[in-house]
């Protein structure tokens, strides 16, 4: 049925025209153009205002009166901080010391706190905390973005589409949709809660038409006038195609028509000269592909134009060669190419989007995480998912009968001293992502026990209650608590990205000690029961307490970090910060997240510490699912899966045995 499917789909007709346009030309849309072609972002958010304003709409409405990041105090931010801390003392001695560091820092942070104030004031149309967190939390970070920045998620099924090319032409229907009320400012702007709090739009200029770009020391980020660029970039075998997908007016092209564009990539991928596999480099340390890219750059005239129509395109749809993936392997694709990495050449891995499909349509989306956090491609991956082959062809209304696709590096003529110093840089890209990914494990687990539904009947915060579970979890997996990352978005706020929810506490210590390194099978005694649940509701209270306060921008990481960046050259940082315990306390050893997605198998990202994990989780309403990263040589990932699924068991007990003391589990 495949193979038939795919022979019907074989365009037999001049539907598609095989081009390879003047790079220069750039046809101009209805969508209003910007006052330049592109513009290069280093970073900082108000530099890209004035595209705000130009595109108007509902969806940057708010952005003028959304309320500014705080400062916090001094005293506020240790308050906060402390019992998150003192858990990780490995003795008294310790302790002691870290409350006295505690206790000298508001004198020793004072003039630090000023500057921050004064920051803050000189920044009345953003944040504080923007470009450090962009340049020093992204762009100037060397390492590669592969496993260490990106994330991943995973889509379910389309039932109605049979293969690649249907599943990739119903996204490009459901992307270009998205994408018209993004450049026109339609999208609605995204609110939270009850009262509906308008969310900070800033993220929605760099999903289209972006990419990041290598430069020694600090990357940039380029994104381009969607007026001008209305094609999508599509990689097959390594090579890189150009292929218009919307009309002037942003509306996506007919369903067959799409679907015969990007059969005829597959076609032209199979019919053309092996080609430069350039999608490696991507995936190298960034000053490493800095350099490889000037090489590039210096191959010959034409280079630089090619670049810049992979870098324009809207995003990237990667029709790879695998048939079928099983969960882990279309997390180990979508994280790093395959098993084995075996799918680098076919990345560009400094695309904001890059959608990525198996011959049988399975598809996932890898985001760049640089200039945009998760929820935003999480709210275009909603509509990604949200429309199916079936539907996807009354969604294409564009009066075209044929697009354009062509080879993007093609006929380029580099000389061969550049293509030998070329392949060397490919080479030396390909052996470090084959082994970056080879030293890596994932597991997928899903843990069909209960969901939200019975964590919310017990009287918990579902979020919560997962949370003390994986401090459980990883408690019994080292014998000992580690500092924990949970993100938590503060888009309220102007320019505002994440904060910190620190998971580990002195009441979820408390619930750890007295669950043990070993289940104890004693929850049928009364008082043990009742003295381990009452810990269960004091860790789980104290998380949502601690959550409440990060969503509020009232966290304690970015204070500390803020404080931190106004050191000044020849002085000496408060002592806090050379303090073991406070060192310890951020050092994520587990990197945790929650999204929950009805459409999504799967989701996650890599480890941030060597010797930790990555662990990503949803909630859904009878099941839950968690996608954990490690490198491979620790033996951690089906370990720690066991292990969660264990102390979940054992927390159910818990609640279960309280309300049906005679049940029998």
């Amino acid at each position: 049925m495949w193979k038939m499917t795919q022979l019907l789909l074989r365009p037999s007709s001049p539907r598609v025209r095989f081009s390879t346009p003047p790079l220069s030309t750039r046809p101009f849309s209805s969508i209003r153009p910007w006052k330049q072609d592109s513009v290069e972002s280093r970073g900082h958010y108000p530099d890209e205002a004035w595209i705000e304003e130009h595109v108007g709409g509902p969806l940057y409405q708010h952005q003028k009166s959304l309320p500014r990041l705080p400062v916090l105090s001094i005293e506020d931010t240790l308050r906060r901080f402390l019992p998150t801390a003192l858990p990780l003392a490995k003795s008294s001695q310790e302790a002691q010391a870290l409350q006295s560091a505690v206790a000298k820092f508001p004198q020793q942070a004072a003039q630090l706190q000023e500057r921050l104030l004064q920051r803050q004031k000189d920044n009345p149309n953003s944040s504080w905390l923007q470009h450090w967190w962009n340049t020093a939390g992204y762009l100037q970070v060397r390492d590669s973005v592969v496993i260490n920045v990106s994330y991943f998620f995973h889509f379910q099924k389309d039932p109605t589409a049979v293969n690649q090319i249907q599943r990739g032409a119903a996204l490009l229907v459901a992307a270009a949709d998205f994408r018209k009320k993004v450049v026109t400012g339609q999208l609605p702007a995204e609110a939270v809660g009850k009262q509906k709090t308008p969310l900070c739009s800033v993220a929605y200029k760099y999903m289209f038409h972006a990419c990041r770009i290598p430069v020694r020391d600090h990357d940039s980020y380029m994104i381009y006038d969607p007026a001008r660029n209305r094609h999508a970039a599509v990689a097959c075998r390594g090579h890189f195609f150009k292929m218009d997908f919307v009309d002037e007016d942003g509306n996506a092209y007919p369903l067959s028509v799409l679907e015969e564009g990007l059969q005829k990539c597959r076609d032209l991928a199979d019919e053309l000269p092996p080609s430069l596999p350039l999608g490696w480099l991507t995936s190298q340390n960034r000053d490493d592909w800095a350099d490889a890219r000037q090489t590039l750059l210096e191959s010959c005239p034409r280079m630089e134009q090619a670049l810049e129509v992979l870098q324009s395109a809207a995003l990237l749809i990667c029709l790879d060669e695998v048939d079928r993936a099983s969960s882990e392997a279309m997390a180990q694709l979508l994280l790093h190419a395959g098993r084995d990495a075996s799918s680098g050449a076919n990345r560009w891995f400094d695309k904001s989007i890059q959608l990525v499909l198996t011959k049988e349509g399975q598809a996932g989306l890898v985001g760049e995480h640089s200039m945009m956090d998760g929820m935003p491609v999480m709210n275009f991956a909603n509509r990604l998912t949200e429309v199916t082959y079936a539907q996807a062809g009354a969604l294409a209304t564009a009066k075209v009968t044929s697009c354009n696709v062509g080879p993007i590096f093609s006929n380029l003529n580099i000389s061969s001293a550049h293509k030998s110093q070329i392949d060397r840089h490919i080479n030396k890209a390909m052996l470090e992502l084959e082994t970056a990914a080879s030293r890596h494990e994932l597991e997928v687990v899903r843990f069909h026990g209960y969901g939200s539904d019975f964590i919310k009947k017990a009287g918990f915060s579902p979020d919560a209650f997962v949370q003390v579970a994986m401090q459980l979890a990883t408690y019994r997996l080292w014998g000992e608590q580690v500092g924990t990352y949970e993100a938590t978005q503060v888009r309220p706020f102007l320019h505002g990205r994440t904060e910190t929810t620190r998971a580990v506490s002195t009441e979820s210590a408390a619930f750890c000690k007295e669950m043990g390194l070993h289940p104890k099978f004693d929850e049928h005694h009364e008082s043990v029961r009742k003295q381990k649940l009452r810990l269960l509701q004091e860790a789980v209270t104290a998380h949502v307490k601690f959550m409440g306060a990060a969503a509020k921008a009232e966290g304690v990481d970015r204070h500390f970090f803020g404080l931190s960046m106004l050191v000044g050259d020849g002085e000496n940082a408060p002592d806090l910060y050379s303090d073991p315990v406070f060192a310890r306390s951020k050092r994520w050893r587990v990197s945790t997240s929650h999204l929950t997605h009805p459409r999504f198998e799967n989701w996650g990202y890599g480890e941030v510490f060597p010797d930790g994990v990555g662990l990503s989780y949803s909630i859904h309403k009878r099941h839950c699912g968690f996608s954990i990263t490690a490198l491979k040589e620790h033996d951690w990932t089906e370990k720690l899966g066991d292990k969660l699924e264990e102390a979940l068991l054992e927390m159910r007990a818990l609640v279960e045995l309280d309300q049906h003391p005679t049940s029998k589990l």
